[in-house]
């Protein structure tokens, strides 16, 4: 009898080009772990299922990229929040517009359906949760209390809570029938990116840029344990059906956590980059991640992943296997009272009556015309959606595992399957509408394609903006010439570098100058000194410095600093850009209150040298704020990264106006 063959752990399942430009969003379905939603610049949501090339369905209507998704339990509804702070909700099965929700001042940032159907929350870049009556189509309650964006929502298994996850790194707790705050959780040292609720216990996880996963205790509302053993943020986190483990996605690794204690039971290498989403199925973790236009997704397997058991790698050892919790009067913590199943199951709003079920307005309308759902595959479409109302006369199709490829050959660490050794799957887009569709160009070629170079650089980028390395090589002109010796080649190498050699010399020579100055402890002087160099890049190399202690900024730093940030923002640089927007952001919140407030007040009897030259300095900071506040007003409708950071400067900033 043959010997059974080693199959991988973890690998790569497909990558398929989802829109025709950057994706800005995705989300897995919970319940099915095959249902896949993507939203793009493109302001389209496009519907997939995992490890099947073509797109089922894809939505329009919304006007701005799509920045937060959400598929509710029964993946039959689909929420979408954009850019300009609206929200659709679909029916997928219907294929048609349900909702429009307008509310929200900036992005949309996080959303998530209420167990029972009935509502919905978001989350925004303008700090506010609202929760909507997608019956009514209307906002419910406004919670206050977050001071930056709210970047991840969650509904609490019964209903009755929310948490929200902020970039102001706190953790909230909210009583919906109370509609008020019921704990802060203070703690995280970075923007808080994900929370959890266990599934059955009063146990909530949360992950943070700060590296950590903190579990907290909703009974005694204080901190249960701590994990924070990562290089890398958090980007998501999933808890397993029976709440036994906490699996916790990041860069290119998943790692299986316990907390009491806290304890790493094992730690897999996953090539999948910055994942952005986890779902399970099959006693397999599905993961999905994006790359510009592309996405990603990748399966491990669990039943090769340790989930109990002594820990890994210096947390706390405990030879004692996990006790797994059980949902009963027994168990460690309280646990969530459920609804009986009457009504447990989510009503749908589309059995209500034709008149309730849409608004007559001739807005929605409007909404309903200009928002469609393109079928581009009916056969997955029906397969997927339609069975759902019919009776079934046999019992329900259940969906296999991913088959696990062989292993190449004998490994020490579980590891994904390399990007070269999978196969990239090229979808055809989706049709659009627009009469002259983009033509993209080919992802392989035999011949190198000419790139421009782009208008703004990235920060991290894997190659040189307009250069070649075969520019600083020494060309080949025979191939049986003999080996040259070393001296030699460093001469040929190094020809054509002296100019890079004088621009670093330079820069060394002026931050020496600039570093000299700021060893006297007079920062003014250390910042003139690099101002007055007229080198961005010395200017930005301080300011990063300044940026990390926001007491060393003071007003007259301000009135020398404005004309810099002025330049930084209208850079080609997105370090550069990055490095502005953090310092504008420091002025408007340490010192706009303090220069509206001098401006505004009325002026003072007799002579006050300090007063007038407070007032002076308030007056040029105005002038030059005003002058920024129009660059970025005209960069706030940018997509991406750098959009969020203007619009959020843009609100800051409505003072001026």
């Amino acid at each position: 009898m043959a010997a059974s063959v080693a199959t991988k752990t973890a690998w790569k399942l497909q990558e398929i080009i989802a829109h025709s430009s950057n994706v800005s969003s995705l989300v897995l379905g919970k319940s099915s772990g095959r249902l896949l939603a993507t939203g793009g610049d493109d302001c389209r949501v496009n519907i997939w299922s995992v490890n099947k090339p073509n797109c089922i369905m894809s939505l329009t209507g919304h006007t701005t990229p799509v920045e937060s998704l959400r598929i509710s339990a029964n993946e039959e509804l689909i929420l979408a929040g954009s850019q300009s702070g609206s929200i659709r909700i679909w029916d997928l099965e219907a294929a048609k517009i349900l909702r429009t929700l307008v509310g929200h001042k900036a992005n949309i940032c996080s959303l998530d359906f209420h167990p029972f159907g009935k509502f919905v929350a978001s989350g925004s870049l303008d700090t506010n949760i609202k929760l909507w009556d997608i019956r009514r189509k209307g906002c419910v309650f406004r919670y206050k209390g977050h001071t930056q964006a709210v970047k991840c929502l969650r509904f609490s298994p019964d209903g009755k809570w929310l948490a929200s996850a902020a970039d102001d790194h706190t953790v909230k707790l909210w009583d919906l029938v109370a509609g008020k705050l019921m704990f802060e959780f203070t703690g995280h040292t970075g923007p808080v990116n994900v929370v959890e609720f266990h599934p059955n216990e009063y146990l909530l996880a949360s992950g943070s840029s700060d590296r950590t996963v903190r579990f907290w205790d909703l009974e005694k509302f204080q901190v249960v344990s701590c994990i924070e053993e990562e290089a890398t943020p958090v980007r998501c986190v999933l808890f397993n059906p029976d709440g036994c483990c906490l699996y916790s996605g990041f860069q290119d690794s998943l790692r299986v956590y316990g907390w009491e204690p806290e304890r790493c039971f094992d730690v897999l290498l996953v090539n999948w980059g910055k994942v952005a989403d986890l779902s399970m199925c099959n006693n397999q973790l599905i993961g999905v991640s994006y790359a510009e236009c592309t996405v990603s997704s990748f399966v491990v397997d669990l039943s090769k992943v340790k989930k109990s058991g002594s820990v890994l790698h210096g947390l706390i050892r405990d030879d004692k296997p996990l006790i797994q919790p059980i949902p009963t009067g027994s168990s460690l913590r309280r646990i969530y009272d459920r609804p009986s199943t009457t009504c447990s199951k989510p009503q749908r709003v589309k059995h209500n009556s034709e008149s309730e079920r849409r608004s007559p307005s001739s807005e929605d309308d409007r909404d309903e015309r200009e928002s469609t759902a393109e079928i581009q595959n009916p056969e997955d479409y029906k397969e997927i959606f339609q069975p759902k109302n019919s009776i079934s006369r046999t019992p329900p199709h259940k969906t296999e595992p991913f088959p696990a490829p062989p292993e190449d050959e004998p490994l020490t660490v579980k590891e994904a399957t390399k990007p070269s050794q999978t196969v990239d799957i090229q979808t055809p887009l989706p049709k659009q509408e627009n009469p002259d569709p983009v033509q993209m160009p080919p992802i392989a070629s035999s011949t190198p394609v000419s790139r421009a170079e782009p208008s703004v650089i990235p920060a991290t980028r894997d190659q040189p903006i307009g250069l070649k390395a075969s520019d600083f090589l020494p060309a080949v002109k025979n191939q049986s010439q003999s080996e040259i010796v070393d001296e030699e080649a460093m001469s040929q190498i190094r020809k054509g570098h002296e100019t890079m050699c004088v621009v670093l010399t330079s820069r060394h020579k002026n931050l020496d100058t600039v570093r000299a100055v700021w060893s006297t402890g007079d920062i003014k002087t250390s910042v003139d000194s690099a101002v007055a160099i007229n080198d961005l890049s010395v200017v930005v190399d301080l300011l990063n410095i300044v940026n990390q202690k926001a007491s060393l900024w003071k007003l007259d730093l301000c009135t020398i600093i404005l004309p810099q940030i002025e330049k930084l923002l209208q850079s080609k640089y997105e370090s550069y850009v990055q490095t502005g927007c953090t310092s504008l952001k420091l002025i408007l919140q340490r010192f706009l209150p303090l220069i509206t407030d001098i401006l505004a007040a009325p002026p003072s009897v007799g002579v006050d040298i300090t007063r007038e030259e407070r007032l002076h300095k308030c007056k040029l900071c105005y002038k030059q704020l005003k002058n920024i506040s129009n660059i970025i007003k005209n960069k706030s409708g940018l997509s991406g990264r750098h959009g969020s950071a203007f619009r959020e400067l843009h609100l800051l900033m409505a003072v001026l106006e």
